[in-house]
């Protein structure tokens, strides 16, 4: 951290791309109700008077829009914009937390009175967060320079006429690519979010995030059987990324996922050596892996993966990542919803288990750094550690190799829903694209099967890692404790020997 100040620049000088954040989340949130950093600073230094460990405001502004299109109908076409403030206070383990759209100094001192109480209530040896005094919010600092996507308004990027006409090109080449398609719909989402951070400790942090996704699903028909295909993509950057080559090959995906599935046959059931594909199906590793190594689920021991830091929970050869900084992809950001920088935060390594990812609250707790990973789905909801982009390195084998080791298994390329049980471990997931295997040889796709197993199992049971690690295609949305946040997810191909597939054969 560094301290700064605004300065006052001609307008046809560009600014450093944090000043310049900062400068937006003033324009938007601050100036037009009155606001000024020395009110931020009061209202919190109230917070803290009565005892509070730690406390933060979260301003945001969002801006959103959607299209929908089927049939060449626009079936829906929506556009918000939504404004205000969280106020949180943090009291050893207990959170009080009030939120207001309204922006007004009055508004932010009914909510900061609102959460002041919980310090005086209560009772727990204190923690304060580095950097504040009791009392008194600390000297202001500014986060350092970043900038791993533009802050320009992806909504602005292309006029109403165009945005349908996008969609129509989609659902005009997703029908001339094959006879069978009888059904498409398409969607086009788009969102500008300016978001200001002020926390006890003095730091001041803004973001501008812009946000699109594109997303096609096709139905083919054959012989009376329908099946379903599905594709799209995304990311921190304006709608010009939708060109025709991206658009051709959302459109290929999902029209062949669909003629593929036209040709499935029921899944056989059992335990069996399953390889999982690229890309994508690392949502199996998020879910199965991922949410257990959050500092929450740790802090409370209520994780697989509580309590053993230093020790191997994977396969030599594992090595999975959480990282936030990775330039324009859907999960990364700037700073954090607390102000922290994001961060490449090595979880596994070599199969050892290097740590967890952590917001402040529970960082404090566990007497550790915050590692860039505290979110919140918006100005309404409190943080908590949440992941970024997440995924596990590519190891030496040609994924032709791994394949073709396969005796009698299960091949899975894509991934529709799945669960899992953080205490446990335990996941059920659906595959939605896959093939049955015999003697290296694919034999057809197949329909209808689950991967049952343990998280912390089927990583000791990965036995082949694949040279082709890729990043998903930007489409990823994770829940927890009913918040939505964009993710991403990755990984090269992988067997896993021993894991139980739920058919229906």
């Amino acid at each position: 951290m560094v301290s700064a100040t605004l300065p006052t620049m001609d307008p046809m000088i560009s600014r450093e791309p944090t000043l310049e954040r900062l400068a937006v989340a003033h324009s938007l949130l601050l100036e037009p109700f009155g606001l000024t950093e020395s009110l931020l600073k009061k209202a919190l230094g109230e917070i803290l008077s009565h005892g509070a460990d730690d406390a933060d405001l979260y301003f945001q502004y969002t801006r959103s829009e959607g299209w929908s299109l089927e049939e060449g109908i626009v079936k829906s076409g929506s556009f918000s914009i939504d404004q205000g403030v969280g106020v949180r206070a943090v009291s050893g383990e207990k959170t009080a937390f009030a939120y207001s759209d309204d922006l007004s100094w009055a508004a932010l001192q009914d909510a900061a009175h609102t959460v002041r109480t919980i310090g005086a209530h209560g009772q727990h040896a204190r923690v304060q967060v580095p950097g504040s005094k009791f009392g008194k919010v600390g000297t202001k600092k500014v986060a350092g320079s970043r900038s791993l996507y533009g802050g320009h308004d992806p909504i602005a990027s292309l006029d109403s006429t165009a945005k349908v006409a996008l969609l129509e090109r989609v659902e005009k080449l997703a029908k001339a690519r094959d006879p069978r398609v009888v059904q498409v719909m398409a969607g086009l989402a788009g969102e500008y979010d300016v978001v200001l951070v002020a926390r006890a400790d003095g730091t001041l942090a803004a973001d501008v995030r812009p946000l699109v996704r594109l997303s096609l699903t096709v139905i083919a028909e054959q012989n009376g059987r329908r099946e379903v295909g599905s594709a799209g993509g995304g990311g921190r950057f304006g709608m010009a990324y939708f060109d025709d080559a991206m658009l051709d090959t959302y459109v290929s995906e999902a029209v062949n996922a669909a003629l593929t599935n036209l040709d499935a046959r029921p899944a056989p059931a059992g335990e069996m050596t399953v390889v999982l594909g690229p890309g994508w199906p690392g949502v199996l590793l998020h879910e199965a892996v991922g949410h257990g190594l959050e500092g929450d689920f740790n802090r409370k021991g209520s994780s697989a993966f509580s309590g053993r830091i230093g020790q191997r929970v994977a396969a030599k050869g594992v090595t999975v990542l959480d990282d936030g900084t990775i330039a324009d992809r859907r999960g990364s950001l700037n700073v954090d919803d607390e102000g922290h920088a994001t961060q490449k935060n090595v979880l596994i390594e070599d199969g050892i288990l290097q740590g967890y990812i952590q917001d402040s609250l529970n960082a404090r707790l566990m007497g550790v750094k915050p590692t860039g990973n505290g979110r919140r789905e918006s100005y309404a909801h409190v943080p908590m550690p949440r992941m970024t982009n997440t995924y596990m390195l590519g190891g030496d084998k040609d994924p032709a190799e791994i394949v073709a080791s396969i005796k009698k298994g299960l091949y899975a390329t894509n991934f529709g829903g799945g669960q899992v049980d953080i205490t446990s471990g335990k996941f059920v997931f659906s595959a939605s694209q896959a093939y049955w295997v015999e003697n290296g040889q694919i034999q057809y796709p197949v329909k209808g099967a689950t991967l049952i197993g343990s998280g912390p199992e089927a990583l000791t049971r990965i036995s082949m890692i694949g040279n082709d690690m890729r990043l998903d295609s930007g489409v990823g949305v994770c829940g927890k404790e009913g918040q939505s946040v964009p993710v991403g997810v990755g990984q090269p191909t992988l067997r896993i020997d021993g894991l139980t597939v739920g058919g229906t054969a």
